[in-house]
């Protein structure tokens, strides 16, 4: 084995956590002051630069650090259910595919109606209460503690019983895992629109907050791969695993939320409460162009990630025979995402974000069939597929790293058509969105894995089943990419004229 492997587990934990701490610290703070000396463009003569109003920033390095705080500790759970949960059901668990396919339909339905419901039902408990400590932030706190917990009891109770028992008791941990999972994901995804009063903060926010989000998935792909390199795929190894990384992303939480502000929620009278209504969504989707163009990117854009997350570690250990360098995909995708959340602002300046998005899933999807079309023709090293396919999903995911700034402009788009800011519903509604392609990617991939005819218990799996393997891996999160390709170019309507308008209007509402 590589030289990771051979290293000692404890020696190998301090070393990552170590590093990924200096990371972290020091990128951020240099993005941060970099990204504050940038001024959002107002529009150009080309058109392409957002409009921006002129109030001077009230947000603190403290608050964008904070905001950033949030999906990092969320992802540090949430990337072992994207990337490594598969692995657990059939290699761990034996659940065989097709109950594993039926398992996965039922959870994500559920997954499916809670995230909208929980953005309606902050929304309307907060119409109806006035919360003195915010809209968003109390959802925090209740959910921070039961994320951890029920993160761990899925990872460990599980394997505790067989047969039948089993698949009910498994049903239960990850029912009440996705429950948590929400009651923390929502409010954190829609405290942008709280914290931030210009476009300018939005950004600040949004990049922030991609950047979180690229830490907590780097950590636990630097952790778990090695724990199965040392221990195999054993309960011992994702038990160990979902413990660290549960205990990590809790202080995380907490950290979001004592160091993030509510500065802008307006308060609602209570009279009005009663239009605040779950129904409100419906009409979302007939109105708001944006919005549903950032909806089909979302189901798109996760149905790339989970079906090469999914079958990620059968392709490095089936197809590439070397699981352990997987952990260093996550260090090579670091630095690149840096790069692009450092220049995004300047590209999206001059060219246009949604321009710049376009192109750069075009670009992920050629590297996508490139390898695709080498793999079948020569027999490609791990560490080549690993930069590869790494560059691939990196550049692809530009779009998953600025789409929060989008959010925000969706919503105030909404707030001009409609009258009402239900930031929780839109946010909530997204989130849907992005489940869709969670379970359409995650039960497409089981569901593949039986039909190209993978067997857990084979030594070798058959040509037919490694070369189909390839296709899920390589070829298949190239097509989705066209899709989230089509919905900026085609969907998408927010024009310099639009934007001037929200700008008008935002303004109107201060002055009054």
């Amino acid at each position: 084995m590589g030289f990771l492997t051979r290293c000692k587990r404890p020696f190998l934990f301090d070393f990552l956590l170590h590093f990924c701490n200096m990371l972290f610290s020091f990128f951020l703070k240099t993005f941060l002051i970099l990204f504050e000396k940038q001024q959002m463009p107002q529009h150009d003569r080309r058109n392409h630069k957002m409009a921006t109003t002129t109030q001077k920033s009230g947000l603190t390095f403290k608050h964008k650090v904070g905001y950033a705080m949030g999906d990092l500790g969320g992802c540090m759970t949430f990337a072992l259910m994207g990337a490594m949960v598969t692995r657990y059901y059939t290699n761990v668990l034996q659940v065989n595919t097709a109950v594993l396919a039926t398992l996965l339909l039922v959870w994500n339905i559920w997954d499916a109606v809670n995230d909208p419901m929980m953005g309606a039902l902050m929304d309307k408990m907060y119409a109806k209460h006035h919360n003195k400590n915010g809209k968003f932030r109390p959802w925090l706190l209740r959910a921070a503690p039961l994320l951890a917990i029920t993160s761990i009891v899925f990872w460990t109770v599980p394997t505790l019983f067989d047969g039948y028992t089993m698949l009910v008791v498994l049903f239960f941990c990850k029912i009440l895992y996705e429950g948590c999972y929400t009651m923390f994901n929502i409010p954190m995804g829609s405290l942008l629109s709280a914290m931030a009063n210009t476009d300018g903060e939005r950004a600040a926010l949004s990049s922030a907050r991609g950047f979180g989000s690229m830490i907590g998935n780097v950590i636990p792909m630097m952790i778990l791969p090695q724990l199965l390199a040392k221990f195999g795929d054993t309960s011992k190894a994702f038990g160990i695993g979902a413990a660290i990384c549960a205990s990590i992303g809790f202080v995380f939480c907490f950290l979001h939320y004592y160091w993030t502000e509510e500065r802008n929620v307006a308060d609602t009278p209570k009279e009005e409460a009663a239009n605040v209504k779950f129904t409100d969504i419906l009409s979302v989707f007939k109105k708001n162009r944006a919005f549903l163009a950032l909806c089909i990117h979302g189901v798109c854009i996760c149905c790339m990630q989970y079906v090469g997350s999914t079958l990620g570690t059968y392709m490095y250990s089936d197809v590439l025979g070397n699981i352990g360098i997987m952990s260093l995909a996550s260090v090579v995708s670091m630095p690149l995402s840096i790069v692009a959340l450092l220049i995004m602002p300047k590209l999206a300046e001059k060219f246009g974000l949604e321009k710049v998005i376009r192109t750069c899933l075009l670009i992920g999807c050629g590297l996508y069939m490139g390898l695709f079309a080498v793999m079948m023709l020569f027999s490609v090293p791990a560490i080549v597929y690993l930069v590869w396919s790494t560059m691939a999903s990196g550049i692809a995911s530009v779009s998953i790293l600025m789409q929060w700034g989008l959010v925000g402009e969706a919503i105030d788009y909404n707030e001009l058509l409609t009258g009402k800011r239900t930031e929780g519903s839109i946010y909530g509604t997204f989130n849907l969105s992005r489940r869709i392609g969670q379970t359409v990617g995650n039960s497409a991939a089981v569901l593949a894995l039986g039909w190209i005819g993978y067997d857990a218990n084979l030594a070798a799996q058959s040509a037919g089943t490694l070369t189909g393997i390839k296709a899920l891996c390589v070829l298949v999160p190239g097509i989705f990419l066209v899709g989230s390709w089509i919905a900026f170019r085609f969907v998408w309507n927010i024009t310099p004229e639009i934007r001037a308008k929200m700008a008008a209007s935002k303004a109107a509402k201060s002055a009054q």
